[in-house]
């Protein structure tokens, strides 16, 4: 069976932040949007230098923008760091640091930790700050070299104050997205079988750990299948252990379509199954293994696999009693599989005495 290469640690960081890139497009096409607005804005104050340089500001979002639909994503982060920089520097130094142009390099802040290696991003960081620190130490010794009016120096602050808190906040939820749907997904991980979704034993342990404990102060029966597939050694043989993944994942789906909302499955090892039937008896658990063994043998494996395969379900099937723990009740389950085993297989048996 194939399994999925790991990852490397020296694989580069945007192979694995697809999500940063797509925010990144998003960002281009705000940022050329807000350069826009800064042409007609600056020809407004009287400043054609600031303005026209908003043109290339736009081409350069334009560019980087069509370098991250092509996946080039180096080039557009190197246009948009150059272009934020730049453009940042010439406005401080234009009309003075009272203008908020330094606020945009801020940006990069979070951004750089997401878009880079631990030790680059640190790099990074260290001259984004000798830049920041620079550009604010020049505007203390000389003049803005192109000023405007205070009233329009107070606009043009107050207009990248505002673009600079919506773009935070938009990255802000960005990476709130990010954090909570990795979150979700190591949940996910951690309780169910990566091959058929179901359940996995730790999650069903603690699961059925919480069954017995209803059981204990209410005495409401709780019901244990274990399902084995027949000579699934021989499958994996004979097709190979694509198809015998693919069986896997089928036999899952159509265990689960013949229970209860409220009942438990889970992957409970290689190719065994364990069910739990919360206020169930023994008769209707017998009842739902039979239908699980029927729909497994009425199944067109053809059609699912590509292969033609008869496939057969052992199961075995317990009840709580009082004084149970978990492993007593799981192990009469398995001893009455044992028992469909030697039977013949095929076929449902049910706990003894």
């Amino acid at each position: 069976m194939s399994r999925p290469k790991p990852m490397s640690a020296r694989e580069p960081i945007r192979e694995r932040r697809p999500q940063f890139w797509q925010v990144a497009k998003r960002c281009c096409q705000i940022a050329a949007t807000v350069d826009v607005a800064f042409f007609f804005l600056f020809h407004l104050l009287g400043s054609p230098i600031l303005a026209w340089v908003n043109v290339v500001s736009v081409t350069m979002y334009v560019v980087a923008y069509r370098a991250l639909a092509r996946k080039q994503n180096g080039l557009a982060m190197s246009l948009i760091w150059a272009e934020v920089i730049i453009h940042a520097g010439l406005g401080v130094l234009l009309i003075g640091w009272e203008s908020g142009f330094h606020y945009f390099l801020l940006m990069f802040i979070p951004a750089l930790f997401v878009s880079m290696a631990l030790r680059t991003a640190v790099i990074f960081l260290v001259a984004l700050w000798s830049y920041y620190i620079t550009l604010y130490l020049v505007m203390w010794v000389i003049e803005p070299l192109q000023p405007i009016a205070p009233g329009a120096l107070l606009a043009v602050y107050l207009f990248n104050l505002s673009v600079v808190f919506a773009m935070f906040s938009y990255l802000s939820f960005f990476y709130l997205t990010m954090v909570t749907t990795a979150n979700r997904k190591l949940r996910r991980m951690a309780t169910t079988d990566s091959l058929t979704a179901l359940f996995n034993r730790r999650q069903m342990t603690e699961l059925a750990e919480k069954e017995l404990a209803r059981f204990q102060r209410t005495g409401r029966p709780v019901a244990f299948l274990v399902l084995d597939i027949d000579h699934f050694k021989a499958i994996n043989d004979r097709h190979g252990h694509e198809v015998g993944d693919r069986v896997l994942i089928e036999v899952a789906n159509l265990i689960k379509a013949q229970l209860r909302t409220q009942d438990l499955i889970s992957r409970w090892g290689g190719e065994e199954f364990l069910a739990v039937l919360p206020d169930t008896g023994l008769d209707s658990a017998q009842a739902s293994a039979e239908r699980m063994r029927k729909a497994l043998l009425a199944h067109d494996w053809l059609a699912t696999t590509g292969e033609s395969i008869d496939l057969t379900i052992s199961a075995g099937v317990s009840e709580l009693r009082p004084g149970d723990n978990l492993n007593s009740a799981i192990s009469r389950a398995d001893r009455a599989l044992y028992r469909s085993k030697e039977g013949g297989r095929n076929r449902v048996e049910l706990e003894t005495i």
